[in-house]
């Protein structure tokens, strides 16, 4: 028979029989075990498994495990082609019209009417032009070229960057097994059938599994079974643990009997993955029909398709989903619009103002041009029709749409996307794992900050620096010999069985290292403080192993204690318990005295262990806890036994828990990050509010705080506990007041003893408060599985990357990789950088645009043409600008920018100062270009290019208008490196070598389009002398704008000088299939023709949607406010066929209680799964690192 590592090739059972096995729940799964395999302990034999010891790790086994019973890894979807990505920018409704003007441009460039007709009506034309008519239309052509391939090429590069950092990400989760009885943290892809899993609190399952032992082990179930309620799990419950589902309570040990497309989770994945070319084929059959009707979301185009809500209609990680519960009873279902980031809501804003006004002067260009040319044509000279006429009406519509592509920002969604992918690099080495991109521009409009205490402020290492036993305070640990002899032995055994046995303490890596803490710190401590007194506390986790617990009272929030119940040796049953001393003290009824004396422990001596050892401790800046034990026995009871005759109900957890015999006080310090108090100050220079939030005691909290700097004492601030804040914040009837929370939150710096439900409460009440003006933007850090609901409410959720749980990582937006809180204050200053190299970008883009728009207009109306070509303006708006978007959006950061107060979430993204600069400069280069225009052929000595035929060759005079505006906009670049008034525009310039070589480059190239672009760029090749004139044009912009720089911002008026101001209301672009609404004759009723013109913003939706679709494992949520609308999908049958194949999915999809899309399916039959959520319920990683 062929071995592996000793052990039979053959296992006991197949992967079919586990597949079944998992597939049924409850007490069908202990009988089907029971039936099938007889215990788990039998099934772990029939794996080749120990429950104690696990697999043995070695290499050969686990590859041959991975052959026969699959990896846990799922094949991700795979990305794009290029050809496809090139195909979907060609969709872009400008560049389709473009594209249709081109070609009709080139039609009629090679139609030659009969010669003597020609001839009779006097229209002359010159053969070689004619020859040459074809090139302005093969030029928009290239041009149009040129663009889609550039941003096919930008998509497909950030892809491959994003699937990198997926991977790596991936890399990063691990997960607890045992291996030749040796606890390891391994990568989850590396599990394998068969391996023994620790699970425990936060953790979320990367595998299915069987449970071996638990203790007080509950799971949310909610992403499988739609099923909100936590389910008990245990051996004798209901031993199934699923994938994807979260642990959140207990602990416990599971055999792994299925993984990646094997386990639930992969095989949903599997199912919806069968459905997906049938669902293509529907979908594309869907848009004909669609079209065929004459749907008016046709109109929009299929770049803005994809992204159905310019305001983040992704319904699936929507920042503030939460519904109030009156909302939940009256049956108000929750919007699926979702909210904006603070970035997106203004740029959207910002868009429709220029989409308006872009559109309004492109279609006045034309008409104005047509009717003008048909006025002095057929009126005035009296000509007839001739189909060479069309010629003209051709280049007016081009140059009309040239002036609606100018008029919208065309860079911008580069500029966003470049800014934004470039920080979040910087980033990840100032310890900042960003998870969703827009969380990076919002945190540089962060208000106010909601920071743990625990690991963020402090050190997160702990030790126990005072205790206090047997009636006497020791400031420093005892030896084991002072101590009685009885009372220290019980205090090392509730230690050390009443702690995760995760929980350790192991040698440092080198000899004079500090010990290792592994597992929660606060047990890490208790544990030094055995290992202090000079015992082991493994010796007594070796005679009282997990599997020998008779009960345990896991900690959660609420209890802020945990009690594990042991067999005595002679009978009965002991409880240790440790918690919040205050908390455990209320419940002790004796305490060790004077020399292991058992006292009556009273109110009054409650009150005096109160003030004279928990409060001190606790005002030095400690974390107190109590030590408690209590027994029950069959026999005569002790004065603190408790005697029971038959089973104790352990299910009432008050009278168990009480009564108990108090064994000691311990003092845990956990010192504050020496780098914290200066960060909190550069926070408040930079006008952010830092609050402390924390589940420690109010004495300990206010230590910390003022020790940080939260607080000082001079300052009229708040500093209350969770109790008293919720007293303040409701009504008589027990509702929460926005009102209420008003009058608390401004002056609140400390909320101690709190809950997970009084974090989310005060940072919903901050973020919905109108009290300042500007709106508060609130960042929130956390670590805890109940911190979720806050971190999703916050507007930025910070995440701890080492002691955070992976429910946390997942309801959070960054992950702090270091847990510091200094890594906060880099994200502040990146943020602001993002934030205002959108802005310089902007201040620069919108200069061009104003400017290359009025020209055009106004050469319209004056001369019958337009001074910029089409092809020029392409060149400007196309090319130059999306190197100006490289360029002005990798401006690295400086430590000014925390020396500002932050801009709030409703302040003009284009304040006045900017307004001030952009059209500063545009009344310069107008003036400038309209003197060239008129007079420049005299100033300069050289023939008229104003009224020339169609046909008339490329002229000096309006190439030196083109070279001019070119040269301005250049040197204009420099100055819109600053948008805060500084004077200095050089500053930092060489500090940023991506800056100047783009700059360089792209005045090298405007010298070979002018000298050698000849009638593709309608340019004619310029003298020394003329090249001159232009240079110190653009070079007079830098002069001006020192002038207008000195002119009194402050004087300007704010309605007029500030756009993109405020929260937009939400858009929609498109239909959505399940909120149609029509008037009267059927037609829709939507405005979809008011966002028609935002090329900007949607192109960079459509960019962020690819990549929301292609990433594995839907956390890459890509600018996630700028997503596709999941919910905007029509229904498919055949998915929803297959869906019912698995019929825990449907129950999940139909309920619509999913963490990620709870507000989106409306009906079963109707239901279309978001990809992307599948994707993250069956990634291999089932991480909530994932980006």
């Amino acid at each position: 028979m062929a071995t592996i590592d000793g052990r039979p090739a053959q296992y006991g059972v197949s992967l079919k029989q586990l597949r079944e096995l998992m597939e049924v729940r409850g007490s069908e799964g202990i009988d089907k075990i029971k039936q099938d395999h007889g215990t788990a302990e039998d099934l772990c034999s029939k794996l080749y498994s120990s429950p104690l010891r696990g697999l043995s790790g070695n290499a050969s086994d686990l590859e041959h495990r991975r052959d026969t019973f699959g990896s846990n890894i799922i094949p991700p979807k795979p990305p794009k082609t290029f050809l496809t990505l090139v195909w979907e920018a060609l969709q872009d409704v400008t560049l389709i019209i473009l594209q249709v003007a081109a070609v009709v441009s080139l039609g009629l460039s090679f139609y030659r009417p009969p010669h003597t007709e020609s001839e009779d009506d006097g229209i002359a034309h010159d053969e070689g032009e004619e020859e040459a008519g074809w090139i302005e239309g093969a030029a928009i052509l290239i041009s149009v070229a040129v663009v889609v391939i550039v941003t096919a090429f930008n998509d497909y590069t950030k892809e491959r960057q994003f699937r990198g950092l997926q991977n790596r990400i991936e890399g990063e989760h691990k997960f607890s097994v045992i291996r030749n009885g040796e606890v390891q943290q391994i990568n989850v892809g590396e599990i394998v059938v068969g391996d023994i899993c620790q699970v425990k609190y936060g953790d979320l399952l990367p595998t299915d599994g069987v449970l071996i032992q638990s203790n007080d082990l509950k799971v949310d179930e909610s992403s499988l079974t739609g099923e909100s309620d936590h389910v008990k799990k245990g051996p004798a419950d209901d031993p199934m643990i699923l994938s994807g589902t979260h642990v959140m309570e207990g602990s416990g040990k599971m055999l792994v009997t299925a993984v990646g497309v094997n386990s639930q989770a992969g095989i949903i994945f599997t199912l919806l993955g069968a459905a997906a070319e049938e669902e293509d084929a529907e979908a594309k059959k869907r848009r004909k029909d669609k079209a065929a009707d004459g749907d008016a979301s046709a109109v929009t185009g299929n770049s803005h398709h994809a992204t159905a809500n310019s305001a983040n209609a992704d319904g699936v990680n929507n920042k503030h989903e939460k519904v109030e519960d009156e909302e939940e009873d009256s049956g108000v279902a929750p919007s699926s619009g979702g909210e904006k980031s603070v970035l997106q809501a203004k740029l959207t804003k910002l868009a429709i103002q220029i989409g308006y006004a872009g559109s309004f002067i492109a279609i006045f260009t034309v008409v104005i041009l047509i009717i003008r040319f048909c006025i002095k044509t057929f009126v005035i000279e009296g000509q007839q029709w001739y189909p060479y006429y069309a010629n003209y009406f051709v280049k007016f519509f081009i140059i009309g749409v040239t002036v609606l592509v100018v008029a919208v920002p065309e860079g911008l969604p580069l500029a966003v996307t470049l800014s934004l992918a470039y920080s979040v690099k910087k980033m990840m080495k100032d310890n900042n794992l960003v998870r969703h991109l827009d969380a990076c521009e919002t945190m540089g409009n962060a208000t106010a900050i909601c920071s743990d205490k625990t690991g963020t402020l402090t050190t997160n290492r702990m030790t126990v620096v005072e205790s206090f036993i047997c009636g006497k305070h020791y400031k420093t640990p005892p030896k084991f010999e002072s101590l009685t002899s009885s009372v220290a032995d019980l205090t090392m055994h509730s230690i050390a069985i009443n702690s995760a046995y995760t929980s350790r303490v192991l040698p440092g890596d080198n000899i004079g290292d500090l010990p290792k803490q592994v597992g929660n710190k606060t047990e890490c401590a208790l544990l030094g403080f055995i290992l202090d007194l000079g015992k082991s506390y493994q010796a007594i986790r070796e005679e009282f192993t997990e599997d020998t617990f008779h009960k345990v009272y896991t900690f959660n929030s609420v209890r802020k204690s945990m009690s594990t119940i042991i067999k005595k040796r002679d009978g009965g049953y002991r409880i240790f318990t440790k918690g919040a001393s205050e908390i455990v003290s209320k419940k002790c009824s004796f305490v060790h005295g004077k020399d292991g004396k058992l006292e009556n422990y009273t109110k009054q001596m409650q009150d005096r262990m109160v003030r004279e050892v928990i409060e001190p401790m606790a005002c030095n800046g400690l974390r107190t806890i109590s030590i408690a034990y209590k027994d029950f026995v069959p026999g005569k009871a002790e004065i603190n036994q408790v005697h029971y005759e038959g089973e104790p109900n352990w299910e009432d957890e008050d009278t168990i828990v009480s009564n108990l015999t108090c064994l000691c006080i311990v003092g845990i310090e956990d010192p504050v990050r020496p780098e914290v108090p200066d960060a909190i100050k550069k926070c408040q220079r930079a006008g952010i509010t830092v609050r402390m939030v924390t589940g420690d005691n109010i004495n300990t909290a206010r230590s910390i705080a003022g020790k940080c700097g939260i607080f000082k004492p001079e300052d009229n601030c708040l500093i209350m506990e969770g109790k008293e804040f919720n007293r303040r914040i409701r009504d008589s009837n027990g509702k929460i007041q926005q009102h209420l929370i008003d009058k608390v939150w401004p002056h609140l710096r400390v909320l101690a003893r709190s809950s997970p439900t009084d974090k989310y409460n005060l940072v919903k009440g901050i973020i919905e408060s109108t009290v300042n003006p500007n709106r508060e933007v609130v960042a929130v850090t956390g670590d805890g599985t109940n911190d979720g609901p806050a971190l999703k409410m916050a507007d930025v959720g910070f995440a701890m990357g080492i002691a955070g749980t992976d429910v946390a990582k997942e309801a959070s937006d960054i992950i702090l990789t270091d847990d510091n809180f200094t890594s906060i204050v880099k994200a502040v200053m990146w943020g602001r950088n993002v934030y205002d190299s959108i802005a310089k970008f902007l201040q620069f883009q919108l200069t061009v645009n104003v400017v290359a728009v009025i020209v055009a207009f106004v050469g319209a109306c004056a001369i019958s043409d337009s001074p910029l070509k089409a092809v020029q303006m392409l060149w400007v708006n196309l090319i130059m600008d999306t190197l100006a978007s490289l360029a002005l959006a990798t401006e690295p950061p400086t430590p000014d920018l925390l020396h500002r107060k932050p801009y709030g979430r409703t302040k003009a993204l284009i304040s006045r100062t900017m307004m001030k600069n952009i059209l500063g400069q545009a009344i310069y280069m107008i003036s400038v270009i309209f003197i060239l225009l008129f007079y420049g052929e005299v100033m300069l000595d050289i023939d008229s290019g104003r009224y020339a035929e169609i046909t008339d060759p490329p002229s000096q005079h309006f190439t030196i208008i083109f070279n001019a505006f070119v040269m301005m906009t250049l040197f204009n670049e420099i100055n819109a490196r600053k948008i805060h008034g500084q004077r200095n525009i050089f500053s930092g310039i060489f500090s940023n070598p991506i800056f100047y070589i783009i700059w360089i480059a792209t005045l090298a190239s405007q010298v070979l389009i002018v000298q050698f672009g000849g009638i593709a760029f309608s340019t004619a090749p310029l003298t020394v002398e003329l090249w001159l004139w232009c240079v110190l044009l653009g070079a007079g912009t830098l002069l001006w704008g020192q002038v207008v720089t000195s002119v009194p911002t402050r004087s300007l008026p704010k309605d007029v000088f500030q756009w993109g101001s405020g929260e937009p209301q939400e858009v929609p672009i498109v239909d959505d299939p399940h909120n149609e609404r029509s008037d009267g004759d059927g037609k829709d009723s939507k405005r979809t023709g008011q966002i028609l013109w935002i090329r900007g913003l949607t192109r960079l939706q459509t960019q962020e949607d690819q990549e929301g679709e292609t990433h594995e494992g839907g956390e890459i949520r890509v600018v996630n406010a700028f997503r596709q609308g999941l919910d905007a999908r029509p229904s498919n049958p055949n998915l929803a066929a297959v869906l019912k194949k698995q019929s825990s999915l449907s129950k999940r999809l139909s309920q619509g209680s999913s963490l990620e899309y709870a507000d989106m399916c409306p009906d079963p039959e109707d239901l279309q799964p978001p990809e992307i959520d599948v994707e993250r319920l069956s990634s291999h990683s089932h991480t909530e690192t994932a980006v």
